[in-house]
């Protein structure tokens, strides 16, 4: 499939999400009862409770809440090639996905978003938190009436998979047998609530959600049998 496509026509992608309070304790009274049915399906253990687990709402759209919008695309020039990134980030959800938005917006008919594992995760909460927020959907996410083959969307894990649907790669995992630096060297997908509430360090955040992004599009040129990119050819906006 990727033979057919010009990496110049994909955007790159990856999000970041959090819890949408600090603690339970923050959690409003008519919500309590429905996130302790959603965890009651979630416990691992007998030790577990809803108390316990809610560090986990921040994967679930209608509990959590995105905080950073990673991307990026390849882009050649008379000087070569580069990788140009946008982040959107802050505590104003709303603005962000609106800002986001109009990104989707400006794009070539043709741009197709990519993510690792992102038609499952990604993808779906970017658009069920756009209708939350009131955000009329681009036509990027609005999936709607599209037949699968319509849809514009890549995912690296399903790439990887070959057909192999009981198979789950991780990023990172995905990323060591490639030859490509890990992006999980500082933190990963497990501590950003943590360092999102407690640390107040959103900028790390941004950058780790940056080092997803890149490592996106070097699995890409993996796949496509191409140079991986250097650091001087990756350009961050703003």
């Amino acid at each position: 499939m990727l033979k057919t496509i010009a990496l110049e026509n994909i955007l790159c992608l990856d999000i970041e999400t959090v819890p949408q309070y600090k603690s339970y304790e923050e959690v409003p009274e008519d919500v309590r009862p429905l996130w302790k049915r959603k965890a009651d399906n979630l416990k691992k253990e007998d030790t577990e409770d809803h108390i316990s687990i809610y560090d986990r709402a921040g994967i679930y759209a209608e509990f959590g809440k995105i905080i950073c919008i990673s991307t990026g695309f390849l882009n050649h020039t008379s000087d070569g090639r580069e990788f140009r990134m946008k982040s959107f980030y802050g505590h104003d959800e709303k603005e962000l996905l609106e800002d986001f938005a109009q990104l989707l917006r400006k794009l070539k008919p043709n741009m197709l978003l990519c993510g690792h594992n992102g038609k499952e995760f990604d993808f779906p909460y970017l658009s069920r938190r756009m209708i939350i927020n009131g955000i009329e959907l681009p036509q990027q996410l609005d999936n709607s009436m599209k037949k699968p083959w319509e849809v514009p969307h890549l995912d690296t894990m399903e790439l990887w998979k070959f057909g192999d649907y009981k198979n789950y790669t991780p990023l990172n995992l995905l990323a060591n047998v490639l030859g490509i630096p890990s992006p999980k060297d500082d933190i990963d997908g497990s501590q950003v609530g943590n360092v999102y509430w407690n640390e107040n360090n959103l900028d790390r955040i941004v950058t780790y959600c940056r080092k997803d992004v890149i490592t996106v599009m070097q699995i890409l040129l993996r796949f496509k049998g191409q140079e991986l990119l250097d650091e001087y050819e990756v350009k961050l906006g703003n």
